[in-house]
């Protein structure tokens, strides 16, 4: 997806501002993994379908890992329904991290 979600710019590009507005992360890595998909399905060519991220933010605190995993779910449903396919996601606190 070229133009991202909201319009402007890429799609990671659209998902890192999300995600650092809404969660405040202490880290927080957006890979694109796209090209390891290549052919599956989901997969288009351009890209900006499969991603990985890692993210380390004291909003994940007191929430189990499903917790975690539907709010950053929720964060990212724009993204979602713009082309995104597919998510994997490791949240964990500053403690974990540690």
């Amino acid at each position: 997806m070229a133009d991202g979600a909201n319009g402007g710019g890429t799609l990671r590009d659209w998902m890192e501002a999300r995600l650092r507005e809404q969660l405040a992360p202490e880290r927080l890595d957006v890979i694109d993994e796209s090209h390891l998909h290549a052919g599956h399905s989901g997969a288009r060519p351009g890209g900006e379908t499969h991603y990985r991220l890692d993210i380390v933010a004291s909003a994940f605190a007191g929430k189990s890992r499903v917790e975690r995993h539907r709010l950053v779910n929720a964060l990212m449903e724009e993204a979602f329904k713009r082309g995104l396919h597919a998510l994997a996601l490791r949240a964990r606190t500053p403690e974990e991290a540690a």
